[in-house]
């Protein structure tokens, strides 16, 4: 194995590290647009933004590990395969966060009950990324999958 082919392997645990530490700045980056924001049409546009693309990065990054990285783990791991459900799971919860955050933006909804829909995505995020890093980490630094990060963990990379 060359030393690039080492480095790639190892990379998936890293890029996944530095995905989640991107999401997690893209959330706390919505909830400072909340916080700062005054009362009007400018505010809610600039939240519907920020938003907006949190909610997609996020998505993505769910879709990417549904559609390709858990399936490759699973193929080398059968035995982590109660451990890809739960993160499905959680996927899909966060899934339906997003889908009422996304609405009470729509909607203007008041700077209280977006700042509610906010925190709930980030305890659901939070726990979800802590979990999935202490069963995965190991398991990504020697998975051998041929792809492209963005494809695979989403669009929040260099």
């Amino acid at each position: 194995m060359t030393e690039r082919e080492t480095t790639r392997l190892i990379a998936w645990s890293q890029e996944l590290r530095r995905v989640h530490h991107r999401l997690r700045e893209a959330l706390s980056a919505t909830r400072d647009s909340l916080a700062d924001g005054t009362p009007g049409e400018p505010a809610a546009r600039e939240l519907l933004l920020y938003c907006h693309g949190f909610c997609a990065a996020l998505d993505g990054h769910h879709q990417g590990e549904g559609h390709t990285l858990f399936p490759a783990i699973e193929a080398e791991h059968p035995e982590l395969r109660p451990v890809l459900r739960r993160l499905e799971q959680d996927h899909s919860m966060m899934t339906h966060l997003l889908g009422g955050l996304r609405t009470a933006v729509d909607r203007t909804a008041p700077p209280e009950e977006l700042a509610r829909h906010l925190e709930g995505i980030a305890a659901i995020m939070e726990n979800h990324f802590r979990y999935e890093e202490r069963q995965l980490l190991a398991v990504l630094e020697t998975l051998e999958l041929a792809a492209e990060p963005r494809e695979v963990l989403g669009s929040m990379h260099d």
